[in-house]
């Protein structure tokens, strides 16, 4: 991501976050950078965190994009990251190749093919972020 961001010129800036505490003061933290907009990794820590991420990224006014299509439909601005419904498709039938007697380690490493992107509108709108039609045009589903 940092490589990307320095290709177009733009700056970056990882926080991390382990508790409670450290969201908190992460969120204080990108304020006070006044910071464009913010990116949750992709971690189980966070997505049990999703209600705080969310009423968070509110409070500060901070367009904030997720990994999960979840945080979108609970509140979040936007996601974008692999189907789960996909990663449990794929889970089942290696299992049934195992049950039909193939060696787990003969199965080949699998990675997604599907990524979706989940926009809200209603916090696009509440955040007075207007989204462009070529934008809301690629989106999976938009959430009114």
């Amino acid at each position: 991501m940092q490589a990307a961001a320095r290709a177009i010129g733009q700056k970056t800036t990882i926080l991390k976050a382990g508790t409670v505490r450290d969201i908190d003061a992460a969120f204080a933290s990108v304020a006070e950078m006044r910071a464009d907009a913010l990116l949750i990794g992709t971690d189980s820590f966070f997505f049990i965190r999703a209600p705080q991420l969310i009423v968070l990224a509110v409070r500060y006014r901070m367009p904030t994009l997720y990994f999960r299509r979840e945080f979108a439909a609970a509140g979040g601005l936007m996601s974008y990251g692999s189907n789960p419904d996909e990663h449990y498709r794929v889970v089942g039938t290696y299992v049934g190749r195992i049950l039909k007697g193939e060696k787990p380690s003969d199965l080949p490493i699998q990675l997604p093919t599907k990524f979706e992107l989940v926009i809200n509108l209603s916090t696009a709108k509440a955040l007075n972020l207007d989204v462009s039609p070529t934008i809301l045009a690629s989106a999976d589903e938009v959430i009114e």
